[in-house]
């Protein structure tokens, strides 16, 4: 099973994702997964907007979309994204998580049990704590983790929440963070 890298993030986290996505280059042995906090009634432009600066294809899943290695999978506005038996992906409407929805937590906790110690974590700036307990998952069962240093934050309340459940792999700045993953490759 190769690795693969699920990204969470909230509040002031976009320009950090922008420049992950652009520091990888294309053909990636591995998926990227995208849970990011947007607003449920903006379906279209933002896939466009992270594809402007990224080198890798992105794209919003279809429900019981296989996954496939060098693409960024970005959770669709409004719906749940869950990581099955690291071959699918499936979209959920059930209620909102920390008032969410997607939900970091259950992207990350159902990444956690698909890929164990091939999954790479990396929580971002938020303004909630969606994603603590998922990211916490991610450590239990093996995989890296990453949470960005609260002080180069926006809002830094998600990976507060973060530090307070778990002693991650890494706390580390958003160049440290793009420097880390792209040396993955």
């Amino acid at each position: 099973m190769d690795k693969a890298i699920i990204i969470g993030g909230s509040a002031g986290s976009f320009r950090t994702v922008v420049n992950i996505l652009h520091a990888f280059h294309f053909p990636l042995s591995f998926p990227i997964f995208l849970c990011l906090h947007r607003l449920k009634n903006v379906r279209s432009g933002f896939v466009e907007a992270l594809s402007i600066q990224a080198s890798i294809p992105i794209k919003e899943p279809f429900d019981k979309e296989v996954i496939l290695p060098g693409t960024a999978y970005l959770a669709p506005a409004n719906y749940h994204m869950l990581i099955e038996n690291y071959q699918t992906i499936s979209l959920s409407t059930e209620p909102p998580v920390h008032h969410a929805r997607p939900s970091i937590d259950l992207a990350f906790l159902t990444a956690a049990r698909a890929y164990r110690n091939h999954l790479i974590g990396v929580l971002l700036s938020g303004a909630n704590q969606d994603g603590a307990l998922g990211i916490s998952k991610i450590k239990e069962l093996g995989g890296i983790t990453i949470v960005q240093e609260p002080a180069s934050c926006e809002v830094k309340t998600m990976p507060e929440a973060a530090l307070k459940l778990l002693d991650p792999d890494f706390v580390l700045s958003p160049e440290q963070i793009v420097n880390f993953l792209t040396n993955l490759t």
